[in-house]
């Protein structure tokens, strides 16, 4: 109804106006021009203001998806640059305004060049803020005397579907808090709606993880919102993330891992505190096995032990199938696990 009204009003301007402009044109008059002229004017300003009221309802709520779209970070950001931008020239409105050359536009292109180069300047900075507002969010969340800053633990998308992050959680070893970035949960969507089977109960179970982290589990969650669309890969936007947030990427992600070491991003992988914590085995101990399959070199058998530890025993190939007693001889540490190497007991009495 109001809209109707706008253009009602703007016909009877056109009609006011045709009419004054009657006789102006430099055309022959003829009966009840005036009439007509006035007629012409309200149709021309009824369907200008018909065309605007469409091009601006369409430029308004493709301007309110757009800002909605954003993440509220780099809305601040913008913001501040472009008060920045307008604050800087109207100290220098005065001295423009003195000058002959262009009167009152030099000043008036002064402010929207200098607002656009602050919303950019702002926006190219919204990382800074980011950080910003995540550090004032956490220290406005802490409670009594809690310290101002703690220290951001970033899950990627493979430890949280290994799950075993929620256990180590429970028992009190992850201080600080937990930050799952909006983009590792895009991608955890997108594996839980996989058509494959794996994949889908694999997406699932991390979605189950994180469920169970945020209300069951006494840690502080934090979802960040931001993006880095500039970045395609969600490994290298943990990484951007970690130096953001100054915080530590927590994976088992061995190419991860070193990456994020290469980049000089602190890093916790899931395996190398699994590996810790495995019982010891020196070289020149004697254990137990059973042997279940070859290895990769002749005459070699596998066997595990009961923490998944692979043993990799020499000459063990003819003893696949049976339990004997084998002696270390070393053991091999890496990210992607441990490996041990042993030989046969009998082997070792023969020589």
């Amino acid at each position: 109804m109001f809209k109707k009204w706008i253009k009602f009003l703007c016909a009877m301007l056109g009609g006011i106006i045709g009419f004054q402009w009657n006789g102006l044109l430099g055309v022959v008059e003829f009966r009840g021009q005036a009439f007509w002229m006035m007629l012409l004017g309200a149709l021309l300003f009824y369907v200008i203001a018909s065309w605007v009221d469409r091009l601006g309802g369409w430029l308004i709520h493709k301007g309110e998806a757009k800002v909605a779209s954003f993440p509220i970070s780099d809305l601040i950001a913008a913001t501040v640059g472009l008060i920045l931008g307008l604050f800087v020239s109207v100290l220098l409105f005065p001295s423009l305004g003195r000058l002959d050359m262009g009167g009152a536009v030099l000043p008036v292109m002064m402010t929207i060049v200098l607002g656009s180069i602050g919303i950019r300047l702002g926006y190219s900075r919204r990382e800074d803020v980011s950080s910003f507002m995540t550090l004032f969010q956490a220290s406005k969340s802490t409670e009594n005397e809690r310290p101002l800053y703690e220290e951001h633990k970033i899950l990627d998308t493979s430890v949280i579907i290994d799950g075993r992050i929620a256990d180590i959680c429970k028992t009190g070893f992850i201080e600080g808090t937990l930050v799952i970035p909006e983009f590792v949960l895009e991608e955890l969507q997108h594996i839980a709606d996989s058509s494959d089977l794996l994949k889908r109960n694999r997406g699932r179970r991390g979605l189950d993880i994180l469920n169970k982290i945020q209300k069951e589990l006494e840690v502080k969650v934090m979802i960040y919102e931001g993006d880095f669309e500039e970045i395609s890969e969600v490994d290298s936007k943990l990484i951007r993330l970690a130096k953001v947030l100054h915080g530590k990427v927590i994976t088992n992600d061995f190419n991860l891992n070193k990456v994020c070491e290469l980049q000089g991003v602190s890093v916790l992988n899931i395996n190398d505190l699994a590996n810790a914590v495995k019982p010891v085995v020196l070289p020149g101990e004697e254990i137990i096995v059973q042997v279940i399959k070859d290895g990769k070199e002749h005459g070699q058998g596998v066997a595990y032990l009961d923490d998944g530890t692979m043993i990799v025993v020499e000459g063990g190939r003819e003893y696949i199938g049976h339990t004997m007693e084998v002696m270390v001889t070393s053991v091999l540490q890496t990210s992607a696990g441990r490996m041990i190497f042993a030989k046969p007991k009998l082997l070792e009495k023969a020589q």
